[in-house]
């Protein structure tokens, strides 16, 4: 089932993106991203022989949780469903937004972040190297907590194809959808560089998660969304584009000045320099929880 549910995925996202880029070129006679929209598609191939790769390497390990699991969640009726689906939208959020807060996990989710153009075919060009980022470390818990494997990969696919209709532009905001689901308008706000909008939204079919957390922002039509990365990706080699922020990496640790310096361009913000030090504080206060 799921191996027709990812053909699926392809075919519902390249005819979508055709239609979209029909209507673009007829309709609203814009010049169309021919170079972005190849390179999205090469990085697509190599985005699916790395899924092959990163799968026959993790699922062992989902497979063994779930054999040493400490409950069983019954996949007999709507609830269960419902609790299973909330449950990989959770991880899934969580995954999402330290992809935005971790460099070393940048450097992978910046591939999808790096079109200038924001389209249907932005889809397509997600991280081909998820495996090293870690992204799937953060669903290892459900099988240990009793959802099946196969669910949770099934959920996380139907996750994925919800939000391919997200990258448009063409569609306005849904009314009181805006406040339940991850909307167009909402992922506008996710794939903007605007400061107001930058680093929010990181749902994947719902929004409440960034309303409960506080990484929420909406879309303010004085204030229009611009696409692509803060230093704007020019390239349309599809290496280029996968393993530019690995090699600004390397280049930053071979400088570094001691493990604090090392650990701080691996794993602090995107962006990160030595000079970031938080203040000191007031005796007796806490740092502000992350927003």
């Amino acid at each position: 089932m799921t191996s027709t549910l990812g053909l699926s995925f392809l075919a519902l996202l390249l005819l979508l993106g055709a239609l979209e880029f029909a209507w673009l070129g007829a309709v609203r006679r814009r010049r169309l991203p021919w170079g972005e929209v190849g390179a999205s598609l090469a990085i697509m191939v190599g985005r699916r022989l790395a899924q092959l790769a990163a799968a026959a390497l993790t699922l062992p390990l989902f497979y063994w949780l779930w054999e040493h699991r400490l409950w069983q969640l019954p996949l007999d009726g709507v609830a269960a469903w419902t609790l299973a689906f909330l449950a990989v939208e959770f991880c899934y959020y969580w995954e999402h937004r330290l992809h935005h807060r971790v460099r070393w996990m940048w450097a992978a989710h910046r591939t999808h972040h790096s079109p200038n153009h924001f389209t249907i075919l932005t889809t397509s060009r997600t991280a081909v190297t998820g495996l090293l980022s870690g992204a799937w470390i953060f669903f290892l818990p459900l099988p240990l907590l009793g959802i099946h494997p196969a669910a949770v990969y099934f959920l996380l696919l139907l996750n994925l194809t919800y939000q391919i209709w997200l990258h448009t532009e063409l569609l306005p905001k849904l009314g009181p959808l805006e406040w339940l689901l991850n909307t167009p308008s909402h992922h506008r706000v996710h794939h903007a560089v605007n400061g107001p909008y930058l680093d929010r939204n990181f749902g994947g079919v719902l929004i409440v998660f960034d309303r409960l957390f506080g990484s929420f922002a909406a879309e303010r039509a004085e204030e229009p969304c611009r696409y692509g990365l803060v230093k704007p990706e020019r390239s349309h080699n599809p290496l280029a584009i996968v393993f530019r922020e690995y090699g600004a990496i390397l280049r930053d640790l071979r400088r570094a000045r001691g493990l604090r310096e090392a650990v701080g361009y691996l794993l602090g913000r995107p962006g990160w320099t030595p000079e970031d030090r938080p203040p000191p504080l007031p005796s007796g206060e806490r740092p502000a929880p992350l927003s």
